[in-house]
């Protein structure tokens, strides 16, 4: 079973966000919904979407706060979805941080292509530029990225989304020591007092989800006090 996409649709009018969503689910996306700027703010928080579709019209707060909130601490890819077809408010959005602009009517192929090329092209981009995509395999681990699917011995691994990502970015920098610091900055965007201890645990159940015995390094190696390490295919 593959790993879904989780897309927050922050739009107030309930026609519109039914559609997208609707849509959207169609095409075996998960979809989270806001109608309002604060609320949007909340779900981004609470849920770490892999993506955000924006209108800018909201009844609370202008759409474009809620991009430059979503910017002091997440990179989470972000389209727009508007009304406002003047070029300053394309200009506007683009240079606050979002990833694309699609203007009200679109279609709904053309919406679909935005978000998959949007996810694709903010895969794992935040920390070094580095797209993961097709497969990575580690002894009898495999990872199908655009699938986003894990297996080990050809047996499904059913991963969290969170577990996912920690797994999927540590491959895709698979021989690099990567610092605590620098994985909870990929996977949730900021860091708190808790953070470390949550990527631990997380990993905690990842090695034991990947069949990792205590004391057995055979995937990802703790670099203790330092961080983790995916390793290469020579180990």
């Amino acid at each position: 079973m593959s790993n879904k996409y989780k897309i927050l649709i922050i739009e107030d009018e309930a026609n519109i966000q039914s559609f997208v969503g609707t849509i959207l689910d169609a095409n075996n996306y998960q979809v989270l919904t806001a109608r309002t700027c604060s609320q949007g703010k909340l779900m981004l928080s609470s849920h770490l979407p892999d993506l955000v579709i924006l209108d800018l019209g909201l009844p609370d707060a202008d759409g474009l706060e809620f991009i430059r909130f979503a910017r002091e601490t997440s990179s989470v890819p972000i389209i727009v979805l508007s009304a406002r077809t003047q070029e300053s408010d394309k200009v506007s959005a683009l240079d606050l941080g979002a990833n694309d602009y699609i203007t009200k009517p679109f279609g709904t192929e053309e919406l679909l292509a935005r978000v998959r090329a949007t996810l694709r092209n903010s895969r794992y981009s935040a920390e070094s530029g580095v797209l993961a995509e097709g497969s990575f395999s580690l002894h009898d681990l495999m990872i199908d990225y655009d699938k986003r699917m894990v297996t080990v011995n050809g047996n499904d691994i059913k991963l969290t989304q969170t577990e996912y990502n920690i797994v999927a970015y540590l491959s895709a920098h698979s021989g690099k020591v990567l610092t605590y610091a620098s994985i909870i900055r990929a996977i949730w965007g900021a860091s708190d007092p808790g953070s470390t201890k949550k990527l631990q645990v997380n990993m905690a159940n990842i090695r034991k989800k990947l069949g990792a015995k205590p004391g057995e390094n055979k995937y990802i190696i703790n670099e203790l006090g330092v961080g983790y390490r995916m390793c290469d295919e020579n180990e």
